[in-house]
């Protein structure tokens, strides 16, 4: 009865500011899927000599290396604009972060080399990964102490929402050429707009403005402060779990639509026909996905946080090897993919419920942005090694499976992870 009723009590203005920064994290994520949808045929056109073809292993290999260099942009968006939240406010720096990330991905669609696509990806990464920050921080600080973690699990949500907006469109444009879908990419700037207009600054954050005057000015946003002796093991626990979680993504998960385009059963198909086999596949890898982000929440407040964190890490240690291995047909392949949906992106939904949580107010987009991105620059090594792995075991099944083990790292870091469970905000 207790969680049927989880939600009596929000205010209409609590709703507000979580369905904003919803739209905001939903259009954040279409940005960010829609270069792993076109990362085939873009490439093979970008890299193609005049009459030639890209090899595989070639379009492997820059795939790998763009998706590097959009994690290292996210790791520093995340940094540079948590910094900002901190100083000059949540929903200014999320009016600007979505309009930097949307205008960079429509700008994508004008490549015509590998590199201008790369730059191009890197501007945006800067923006989304800055729109993290400031989404999370701003939920968490507006919605009552005691429904937090629901708030933060439907904000996730909106990544499963996005992955697929981003299939919906790419399975109606896969009679164009893979320039309209980053066109499409320009969509979120009118969100910019929403918060611009009917979002204000949490009272946490104004509270925290006025005693810093109070004080004569005490620095807001100190990078150095997180290495302090107060905050360095949750910084040091938070930055390593996202690390496992983005090297798994990004390493593994993500690949899925190449997967998919290399299963025996789908050779000889059109490309419109394989465009439309990856577009389902990658709806229903997001629809677990959505029941993930959803039950994390849940879990965590009757569990605690730690023991979420560890069954999200034992699940996609298990069905990594299993959905990326066993399967010889479409078929399988798509009865698998919402299990490995549940585990493998429902652990992101503990971050926005957790890392604020390991903060005082005046540093807490601070930190959750450093933890939360910090750990892509050594994550982004992750689609580097699988393009290598790829050319030296032959598949991409092998080669998510050989990333899977990462999660050991998870369940090992766990028994040093601060619990949260039943504390309010530190102030």
């Amino acid at each position: 009865m207790r969680d049927s009723a989880w939600y009596r009590g929000v205010t209409r203005y609590q709703w507000l500011v979580l369905g904003v920064a919803w739209l905001g994290w939903v259009f954040d994520s279409m940005d960010a899927t829609i270069y792993t949808l076109v990362l085939q045929p873009a490439l093979r056109e970008l890299l193609a000599a005049p009459g030639a073809v890209a090899s595989p292993d070639t379009v492997a290999r820059y795939g790998g290396i763009i998706l590097c260099i959009f994690l290292i942009g996210w790791a520093i968006g995340g940094v540079l604009f948590g910094m900002v939240a901190d100083r000059f406010g949540r929903t200014r720096t999320l009016a600007v972060t979505i309009l930097i990330y949307a205008a960079f991905t429509g700008l994508a669609a004008l490549s015509h080399s590998w590199w201008e696509l790369a730059f191009y990806r890197f501007i945006t990464a800067l923006g989304i990964g800055g729109e993290w920050a400031a989404g999370a921080a701003l939920v968490a600080e507006v919605w009552p102490e005691s429904k937090r973690a629901r708030a933060a699990g439907a904000l996730q949500s909106a990544w499963a929402a996005g992955y697929l907006v981003a299939a919906v469109a790419n399975l109606l444009l896969r009679e164009r050429s893979w320039r309209w879908l980053f066109v499409v990419g320009v969509a979120p700037a009118f969100v910019a707009l929403l918060v611009r207009m009917w979002v204000k600054e949490p009272e946490r954050w104004t509270r925290s403005k006025e005693i810093e005057h109070t004080a004569g000015g005490r620095p807001v946003g100190k990078l150095s402060e997180l290495f302090g002796p107060r905050l360095l093991r949750a910084t040091l626990v938070g930055s390593g779990l996202a690390f496992v979680a983005v090297f798994g993504l990004w390493g593994a998960t993500n690949w899925t639509p190449t997967l998919v385009r290399s299963l025996p059963d789908l050779r000889g198909l059109d490309a419109s026909a394989v465009t439309s086999r990856v577009s389902y596949a990658t709806i229903m890898l997001n629809v677990g996905s959505l029941i993930g982000y959803l039950s994390f929440g849940p879990v965590a407040d009757r569990l605690g946080r730690r023991a979420a964190f560890a069954l999200v890490c034992l699940g996609s240690l298990v069905m990594l090897p299993v959905t990326f291995l066993v399967p010889r047909s479409y078929a399988q392949v798509l009865w698998l993919l919402p299990l490995l949906g549940f585990f493998n992106n429902g652990i992101f939904s503990g971050f926005p419920i957790y890392l604020p949580e390991l903060y005082p107010t005046r540093i807490r987009a601070t930190g959750a942005g450093f933890c939360f991105n910090a750990g892509r620059v050594l994550a982004s090594t992750g689609p580097f090694l699988t393009g290598f792995l790829v050319s030296a075991l032959g598949s991409f099944g092998r080669a998510a499976s050989a990333v899977s083990v990462i999660y050991v790292l998870g369940l090992v870091i766990l028994p040093f992870a601060p619990e949260t469970k039943g504390r309010e905000l530190p102030e």
